[in-house]
């Protein structure tokens, strides 16, 4: 079992006014809180939290195969569970029609694309898995926890202007140039759900409510992230609470104080 570090990024479109359970950043614009292991070990998930004060970019991320024909070792899926946000936010997930690569490329660069893209308003509990090459982006006023395969690869399609790179030729080429066909999840706090199957993703994702204690027996070879979005309590005597991430391996006891709302990731 290993308490996984937090690591603070700043973005554009992040925010100065993070949730009390992170540490103070004195006025830098945090867009997404890592939790990361120890330097050098490659991790085949990454949690992170994202807070928006403004939209991110429309992108895209290639798939395992595309990815390793660029010399990287794995694409990027990821799942997002919303936290909290504003009335009226909304998440950007697919296109709201199917499109020509010569026509995607041409609203990516009139800025068109916005206006394409399907935007889904959004509430506390709702869940979405992006597959790689959905074309994708989150909207503003949104806190939200993202469990992903950890691959630092992303096209940029189109960024309101901000003076940052686009790939818009790489990101075309993995993009699928269509409506999102996968139905919303919901799963709020205190309920229990398997959001996601290793069928359908590179990763399981369940939900759980625990209070009381549980074991968790993993074979040599599993990992599982362990992230509580409420509650607290300790694994194998280390306490942890709502803001921290775990990574559990072999036997672990579980000791919930507080009931909790966990989030469990297991890779293939």
């Amino acid at each position: 079992m290993l308490k996984l570090r937090t690591h603070y990024v700043e973005k554009p479109w992040g925010r100065t006014d993070l949730p009390s359970i992170f540490s103070a950043t004195e006025g830098r614009q945090i867009g997404e809180v890592w939790f990361e292991g120890p330097d050098g070990q490659d991790l085949p998930l990454l949690v992170k939290y994202i807070f928006t004060s403004e939209r991110l970019s429309i992108q895209v991320h290639p798939n395992d195969a595309q990815a390793m024909a660029r010399g990287l070792r794995r694409g990027k899926a990821e799942i997002w569970y919303i936290l909290d946000c504003e009335p009226g936010a909304a998440l950007g997930i697919g296109l709201i029609r199917p499109m020509t690569a010569e026509a995607f490329r041409a609203a990516a660069t009139d800025g068109s694309i916005e206006q394409l893209v399907d935007w889904k308003p959004v509430k506390p509990g709702d869940c979405y898995f992006i597959p790689a090459g959905t074309v994708h982006t989150i909207g503003a006023g949104i806190t939200l926890v993202e469990i992903q395969q950890n691959a630092d690869i992303t096209y940029r399609l189109y960024d309101y202007g901000r003076p940052r790179a686009l790939h818009l030729e790489d990101g075309a080429a993995v993009s699928h140039l269509a409506p999102y066909a996968r139905a919303l999840i919901e799963a709020p706090l205190g309920t229990e759900r398997q959001i996601i199957a290793n069928t359908e993703a590179p990763f399981t994702l369940d939900l759980v409510h625990w209070h009381g204690e549980k074991s968790v027996s993993l074979p040599d070879s599993k990992q599982m992230w362990f992230t509580p979005l409420s509650g607290a309590g300790t694994v194998n005597g280390e306490v942890w609470a709502k803001g921290d991430c775990l990574l559990l391996t072999g036997d672990c006891t579980i000791d919930v104080t507080t009931p909790a709302s966990i989030l469990l990731a297991t890779p293939r």
